[in-house]
């Protein structure tokens, strides 16, 4: 049966706290899951959400912060001491210690560091803070089992429960030699097969995927999708195991990503949240703003260049929005694809190709859109002449459009800018300006004025 955070419960639960019932708290919270335990601190206001996490031990708490909203966790940090930072830290994993720690400021940093009591586990959430949050080093843990090739099964076997009882799932084995290097992997089957006398020199695979502490996550998603991977060791620059990522780490940074390029996307520069401050908010969407005001601009200067066609033909001033909005719609459409498969890296072939491609493709869609513009036309009486040209403008917008859509995301990965910026404001607002310019030169071409 699944447990249920009911407006009940949380109601439920801020009368106890309020009458400072522990006992009941305790009793209601026993065996909740952590993810649920995070939905209820999120219902709660930051002072009742602290009391609970104070109130329960650190073993249901830990994951239960990790699962919370940034901005909601560092406040409920924030009213708590060093100490009790520390005691939730010595819970976690590793790389969600390090997540947490990178959150603080440095003096609370250190301050909290000094608190934890297996000094193992802060050197290694130290180690974890040098590397590029994210970099390979940055998305690893470091707990995993690890054996030596020159152990024997039965040793291997005693080993290995020891260092189990820190991880909390063991995807994978892995062997190293003398000097910590990674050799290969070892397979469960083989190891509960194997004669105990026998060496595991013997019986573990060579081949193993691996990724070094300074390679980007973007790349460390790309081959554990691509070989269907539910963890992968991570080495030095002199190929010692240092650690391992996990497909949960791995869906969290994939996840983090996504957000950002979809607020890229839609003309937002900074990773914000709802309950952002309004002035953090209007920082991360004022520029693209900016930019899409003076787009207009050059629209308007544009069209105010083409005042006597506007005069002799007024029916161009009712189809602008169209020209506009349908050059905008296919370079985002276009630039969108070709963002896609950057990020995958699945895009093949020389970019003539892709351009060749590209223009067939719209094309194809600029004809049959031209076609029902000439049908709207005859529809509505009006001139042929007038919507032939429409038309016409239309397709040729329409390619322009795509060419640059499917141009200048390459470009700007090229320069190692982040593509996303491509599907946004930026692309949208430059169609805008040159589909105004290509409609209105092509009709004083044709119609003569």
């Amino acid at each position: 049966m699944q447990f249920q955070v009911s407006e009940e419960l949380i109601d439920k639960i801020k009368y106890l706290i309020e009458e400072k019932k522990d006992e009941e708290i305790l009793l209601h919270l026993e065996e909740v899951h952590h993810a649920d335990i995070a939905e209820i601190l999120t219902e709660l206001d930051v002072e009742e959400a602290t009391y609970i996490v104070k109130l329960l031990n650190s073993e249901q708490t830990a994951e239960a912060l990790m699962e919370l909203e940034e901005d909601r966790r560092e406040r409920i940090l924030e009213c708590l001491s060093p100490k009790e930072i520390a005691n939730e830290l010595n819970e976690m994993d590793t790389d969600d210690a390090a997540d947490i720690i990178s959150e603080l400021s440095l003096e609370l940093q250190q301050d909290v560091i000094s608190e934890i009591t297996d000094e193992q586990h802060a050197d290694d959430i130290v180690e974890l803070l040098r590397y590029d949050e994210n970099s390979a080093g940055g998305l690893m843990a470091k707990e995993l089992v690890k054996v030596s090739e020159n152990w024997s099964v039965t040793g291997c076997m005693a080993e290995m429960r020891k260092q189990a009882e820190n991880v909390t799932r063991v995807h994978s084995i892995y062997v190293v030699d003398d000097k910590n290097k990674l050799k290969g992997r070892l397979s469960l089957k083989d190891l509960l097969t194997a004669s105990s006398d026998a060496n595991i020199s013997d019986i573990y695979i060579p081949n193993v995927d691996y990724v070094n502490v300074h390679t980007e996550g973007e790349e460390v998603a790309r081959i554990m999708q691509k070989y269907d991977l539910e963890a992968i060791p991570v080495v030095d620059e002199m190929n010692r195991l240092v650690g391992r990522i996990t497909i949960d780490d791995i869906v969290d940074f994939i996840k983090e990503e996504a957000e950002k390029d979809y607020q890229m996307a839609a003309g937002i520069s900074e990773d914000v949240e709802a309950d952002d401050s309004i002035w953090r908010l209007t920082r991360a969407r004022l520029p693209w703003l900016i930019l899409g005001l003076f787009g207009g601009l050059g629209a308007v200067y544009v069209m105010k260049g083409f005042e006597e066609a506007l005069a002799n033909y007024v029916e161009l001033f009712f189809f602008t929005p169209l020209i506009a909005a349908m050059a905008g719609n296919v370079g985002v459409q276009s630039s969108a694809i070709i963002v896609q498969g950057l990020a995958n890296d699945n895009l093949r072939g020389s970019l003539f190709n892709r351009l060749l491609k590209e223009i067939g493709l719209t094309l194809i869609n600029g004809l049959a859109l031209g076609i029902l513009v000439i049908l709207f036309g005859l529809i509505t009486g009006q001139p042929p002449i007038v919507s032939f040209t429409i038309a016409l403008a239309l397709v040729t917008v329409i390619i322009i459009a795509a060419l640059i859509g499917t141009f200048v995301p390459i470009i700007l990965d090229k320069q190692g800018i982040d593509p996303a910026i491509a599907t946004g404001p930026f692309i949208t607002t430059s169609n805008d300006i040159f589909g105004i310019f290509i409609f209105f030169y092509l009709a004083k071409t044709i119609l003569g004025f």
